[in-house]
């Protein structure tokens, strides 16, 4: 195995060593994987990217969180928090610095970079594509990434290696193994059309029934944070007085929407509301989700440690953090062995095959 190599940004760093540490693990290895880099900020702004040791004829594993805003840098006497577009940046000096030397670079960017910008509308950049392509040219063998916002954005690099793994058994998991419900009386529910097809298949691992979805209405006339506002909620489905609900989706950003969707099947009878994300990014604040809390409209919020959540959020009741650093490893060293994907990608653990049974 001394030809594996891990390169963790600074912006998973935590996670970063929870996948070492599990790859050690399943290796037999009593050395880390973690090759030391420096990433470099000059005064202006700029940055390097400086790795610590060769790279010569090893396989890189790349592991960058592009959605970690904690991450600061001082430009001109001010404190810059790191964007996506920065952390971004970040890969593409790192990529310049391997210099093609490794056999086989690999990206494991959970949150994919500029995932919501899949798809070109009238006068606009197309940045998920072109973001692709340029980590292809700069040398990538292959992009592993986890519950992409559209799966199509692949065929923006038809002749590349992308995988797109899912948290979804990780999260189910501790969602049964911590909540009192039983599959009867269980309902997925969908927060808009986009989430139909995700909030089915969670509904398969559990083997409960696809309750609906919602109609979003949108003021197309306005544009605010850079999306249509919503004017209303509509829903589409099955009865859903005194029965418990999982609202599902890729990402949380503001939150409002789930939190608008929570609203409206309360007002419809639900029992107990959990809402079910990948990726919590908590744009607009956690006093948001505090309040809702607070107000009964869910019980708990199950997400993953595959992109960053504030600590304030951590150490909330309605909070729960799946970890899947073991799951990444997995991947990791699947890849690395040259093995076939599919075992992990249609994974089903016991712990969902009992609760679908009873």
């Amino acid at each position: 195995m001394e030809n594996l190599k891990l390169i963790v940004f600074e912006n998973c760093k935590e996670f970063g060593e929870k996948v070492d540490k599990a790859l050690r693990k399943l290796t037999g290895s009593k050395d880390s994987f973690i090759i030391p880099i420096n990433e470099v900020r000059f005064n202006n702004g700029e940055g390097k990217v400086v790795i610590g040791e060769t790279v010569r004829k090893k396989e890189i594993f790349v592991l960058s969180d592009i959605g970690n805003h904690s991450i600061t840098y001082k430009m001109f006497e001010y404190i810059n928090h790191k964007s996506p577009d920065d952390h971004f940046q970040d890969i593409v000096r790192c990529l310049c610095a391997i210099r093609n030397q490794a056999s086989s670079v690999s990206l494991v960017m959970p949150l994919l970079y500029s995932a919501r910008q899949h798809k070109r509308e009238g006068r606009e950049s197309l940045d998920c594509a072109v973001a692709l392509q340029t980590l292809m040219d700069k040398g990538v063998k292959n992009i592993v990434t986890f519950d992409v916002h559209d799966s199509n954005v692949q065929n923006a690099i038809p002749c590349s290696s992308f995988d797109n793994f899912y948290p979804t058994n990780i999260i189910l998991e501790n969602f049964i193994n911590n909540e009192d419900v039983d599959n009867d009386t269980l309902l997925a529910v969908s927060p808009d059309n986009g989430a139909i097809k995700r909030t089915n298949f969670y509904a398969n691992m559990l083997g409960c029934k696809l309750g609906g979805h919602f109609e979003k209405q949108r003021d197309i006339y306005r544009v605010v944070d850079g999306k249509n506002p919503i004017l209303k909620h509509e829903y589409i489905g099955r009865d859903v007085k005194d029965k418990d609900i999982i609202i599902v989706d890729d990402m949380i950003a503001s939150g409002e929407s789930m939190i608008d969707v929570a609203k409206e099947l309360k007002k419809r009878g639900a029992r107990k509301i959990y809402m079910m994300s990948a990726y919590s990014l908590f744009t607009k604040g956690i006093d948001v989700f505090e309040k809702a809390y607070k107000e009964g409209l869910f019980t708990k919020l199950y997400t993953t440690n595959l992109s960053y959540v504030p600590k304030e959020a951590l150490d909330k009741p309605w909070l729960y953090q799946a970890d899947c650093s073991d799951y990444v490893a997995k991947i990791i060293y699947t890849f690395y062995m040259g093995k076939s994907v599919s075992p992990i990608l249609e994974y089903r653990s016991k712990v969902l095959e009992d609760f679908a049974r009873n």
